[in-house]
Parts: structure tokens; C-alpha cells; sequence
């Protein structure tokens, strides 16, 4: 019996996802393209900060501008040291204005210093803030603006597809973004509940008057899961948001190597978890009963915990299989989820000893060792 009760923590866990009534494992609030329309797109101005991005950056704007007539383009080349904005002005586009960043004030990270720096230039009902290593498919940007009117919203986002190559990111991409969808509930960030609130950063169509009123950027200018805390602001002011996934906005970062994955995870997932030693603490002893023990249980002498531990690996792999259906990645990988829970158990705590020793996060050569990360 004993064996029984180490294993229930982790069977209520994983039955529990399949039956609440969020269904935290679907896919179904996706958006794609409608490709074939060339629609009039002057009331958007895009922003897209970048920094040393002068190998993407020539995929990314010409993709953006094929989404339509008159769509606004802003680059705030922040600071690079490579050839960044020379890339973006030899593609020689039409309405793309190129800013020169700044030097960041003291309490913003490099990227909202960047958005705020673009921001001053948008005169458009409509801004869309999309990362500097997304590729737009045609299309897409005049379905979000459609959804955005129609449904009377304040922001609409998209997740983006990432790139899931290779043993490592087949292993642990779909699962990113599976986590993500755990920890925010789509169904309730896109319900009027202010409780949860989520964005994905790399395509957010706002609309500018509710950025304005919140304060533009400077209101969450320290944080760094800035996405979900734009949403957040915005909710709080009364606004409404919606997030869903996508093939049709694609990040075009690899994602091969272990490491690469490792830093991008580590990055933030201490600062998810608000800085705080409890709920790492809590978090850790979740994470493994959830995976670990019920993968160990497979191998307790009693029956009934062998069984248990079956059923409970079936319900995890189970949650996980629209994910691993949507991005057409083989259902066999669901059986490795007890390996990718206990990874990104140790790219949390790899996150927190690098907070502890004051590295802090690291993104694109710089430290943001104290930044605040208020909700």
C-alpha cells in the first residue's frame, strides 16, 4: 500500500489534466492563413526589435511585407554589432523605416527599450510586435487583424511554430510549447478572467490606443516574460486578448542542439516561478511526482503500483499526443515524457543556481541579473 500512495500524488495529477474543463491539451484555439488575398494593411505598423540578427533578418521582412499593400515596418537595430541594419537596407523595401536604438536606461530590458524606442514612431490604429526571427506566412497578418476587429479584442497573439529538428528538438520543442499551454491555460486567458494571461511575444497584434493607455512599454519596461505581462496590463485595464497556436507563423531559430534549448529554457523558468525558493521547492517536488516517480513505479515489486504507474505514464502520454499530432511529430514520442519532465526540471534549477550567483538571465551578450518580475 505504501508504494500505492507515492504513486497517487502523480495519477490525480495527470487524470486531472484530461478531465478539467480547460482541456489543457487541446490544440483547438489555433488560427492560420488564408492565403490568395492581397489586403490593405495600412493601419498596422509592424515593430521588430533586433539585435545581431543580420542572419534572419532577410527572411523575416520580406515575408512581412508580402502580407499585404502599405503595411508600416519599423527596425530598431538595438545596438548590434553585426551587420544588421545594413542586411535589412540592401532588401531596399518599401515603407521600412530603420531606427537607431539607444543606450538602455537603468530597469528595462533590451527588447521593450527597443519596442518603447519604435513605438514613438507608430501613428496606426494597429501594432504588431513581432520578433526579429519570425517568418510571417501570406496571409496571416490580414486573419489576425480580421479576428482582432471581429471579435472586438485588444490584442491577439499567435505561438509560434518552432523549429522541431533533430533528436533534441523533436524530444523537447513540442514540449515547450505543451508546458507553456499548462502553465497559461489558453481557454482562460482568452476568457475575461484577469486570473491568467498569456501572450507569445513573437507576433502580438495590439491595438495602439490600449497601448497608450497603459503606459506603452515603460508599464512592464523590467520584465522579462514580457509577453504574458503585456497581456496581463492589458487585461487588467479592462481589455480583451486571445492567444492561440499556428503553422502559420514560424520561428526560423534552430533548435538542434541541447544547449540551445537548455539557455532558452533556463532563461526564464526561475523568474516563472517569481525568484522564490518555495515555489521552486514546490515546483521540483511536482515535477517529480509527475514524471519520476511514476516512470520509476514501473518497476515497484507490488502489482498494484505496477499498474497504477502504467495507467498514470498512459494519461501523461495521452495529454501530450495533440501536441506531438499538430506539429506532425510521430506519437512515439510521447513515451520519452518522463525524460523531457526531469530536463526541464534541471534547466529550472540550472536557471535558479545562475539567479543565485548573480549571472542572471543571459539573451543576446547581455546580463539582466535583477530585473523584477511584478505581476
Amino acid at each position: 500500500m505504501a508504494w500505492l500512495y507515492l504513486l497517487l500524488p502523480g495519477a490525480l495529477i495527470w487524470f486531472g489534466i484530461l478531465m478539467l474543463p480547460w482541456r489543457l491539451w487541446s490544440t483547438d484555439e489555433s488560427l492560420d492563413a488564408d492565403p490568395g488575398i492581397d489586403p490593405d494593411l495600412s493601419d498596422i505598423t509592424a515593430l521588430i526589435p533586433a539585435r545581431n540578427e543580420a542572419s534572419t533578418i532577410q527572411t523575416t521582412l520580406p515575408a512581412l511585407a508580402r502580407q499585404g499593400s502599405n503595411l508600416q515596418i519599423i527596425l530598431i537595430d538595438d545596438q548590434s554589432n553585426d551587420e544588421t541594419a545594413s542586411a535589412a537596407r540592401s532588401l531596399h523595401l518599401h515603407r521600412l523605416q530603420i531606427v537607431a536604438g539607444k543606450p538602455i536606461p537603468h530597469g528595462w530590458n533590451g527588447k521593450l527599450w527597443a519596442l518603447e524606442q519604435g513605438r514613438g514612431h507608430v501613428n496606426t490604429r494597429f501594432t504588431l510586435l513581432m520578433d526579429a526571427d519570425i517568418e510571417l506566412k501570406p496571409g496571416i497578418l490580414a486573419r489576425l487583424q480580421d479576428k482582432l476587429e471581429s471579435e472586438h479584442l485588444h490584442a491577439v497573439s499567435l505561438m509560434a511554430e518552432l523549429r522541431m529538428e533533430g533528436f533534441w528538438g523533436k524530444l523537447l520543442m513540442p514540449a515547450y510549447i505543451y508546458f507553456f499551454k499548462l502553465l497559461y491555460p489558453f481557454r482562460l486567458s482568452n476568457s475575461r478572467s484577469s486570473s491568467v494571461a498569456a501572450a507569445a511575444g513573437g507576433c502580438i497584434l495590439v491595438r495602439s490606443e490600449i497601448l497608450a493607455k497603459i503606459g506603452g512599454f515603460h508599464a512592464i519596461k523590467g520584465q522579462l516574460i514580457d509577453d504574458c505581462a503585456l497581456a496581463h496590463r492589458i487585461k487588467a485595464e479592462g481589455g480583451k486578448t486571445w492567444i492561440g497556436l499556428t503553422h502559420s507563423v514560424q520561428s526560423i531559430r534552430p533548435y538542434e542542439r541541447l544547449s540551445t534549448i537548455w539557455d532558452t529554457v533556463a532563461r526564464t523558468a526561475y523568474t516563472q516561478l517569481h525568484h522564490s525558493t518555495l515555489l521552486l521547492a514546490v515546483c521540483t517536488l511536482t515535477l517529480l511526482a509527475s514524471f519520476a516517480l511514476p516512470a520509476l513505479g514501473l518497476f515497484f515489486p507490488s502489482g498494484g503500483a505496477r499498474a497504477l504507474s502504467v495507467a498514470t505514464v498512459t494519461a501523461m502520454a495521452v495529454s501530450y499526443l495533440p501536441t506531438l499530432n499538430y506539429y506532425g511529430v510521430p506519437a512515439a514520442w510521447a513515451l520519452w515524457m518522463p525524460v523531457i519532465g526531469i530536463l526541464y526540471l534541471a534547466m529550472t534549477w540550472t536557471s535558479a543556481i545562475r539567479h543565485w550567483s548573480g549571472a542572471g538571465a543571459k539573451w543576446k551578450g547581455r546580463t539582466y541579473a535583477e530585473m523584477a518580475d511584478e505581476r
